[in-house]
């Protein structure tokens, strides 16, 4: 299936993470624990604005931060931490499909960055809608949002 590749510019958007060092094999385990525990937290801190679950992936392997995204700053509790998604231009598609499909998506981001130019800067983060009761009969249904971020021209 051929995914539609965009380019975006990301603004700052606060979240409220768990930073982590996980092996790849354990992420399918714990990318859902981490934004069960953020929104957990996020709720009983009371913190506004709690938005959408996500998973950001740093340019070294198995640095990841999961949580949710928030409209404030807050302190933390020592697991949980104030973060940000980062900001600039980004390569972006849209995935419909199982979770377990998501590598698809990336894939294709990549190959058209490639394609068209573009180098990634090795930092990418997936953006999930709230979970609805219909996905667990149709699974096609599930929106995932797919990011790059790349490389400025001077780098």
């Amino acid at each position: 299936m051929s995914q539609a590749v965009s380019l975006v510019r990301q603004t700052a958007i606060r979240t409220a993470v768990i930073q982590a060092k996980v092996p790849r094999m354990e992420l399918a385990r714990f990318v859902p624990a981490a934004c069960g525990e953020v929104w957990s937290y996020v709720r009983s801190a009371g913190l506004m604005k709690p938005g959408r679950h996500l998973a950001l992936y740093g340019e070294e392997e198995g640095c990841v931060e999961v949580g949710v995204e928030i409209g404030e700053a807050f302190d933390g509790n020592g697991r949980v931490c104030c973060s940000a998604l980062p900001t600039g231009v980004a390569a972006a598609t849209i995935h419909f499909g199982a979770y377990n499909r998501l590598g698809e998506a990336h894939v294709a981001v990549r190959e058209w960055c490639a394609e068209h130019g573009y180098r990634v800067s090795g930092v990418c983060w997936e953006v999930y809608d709230h979970w609805q009761d219909r996905w667990n009969t149709d699974p096609s249904l599930i929106r995932t949002d797919v990011f790059h971020l790349l490389r400025s021209q001077s780098d």
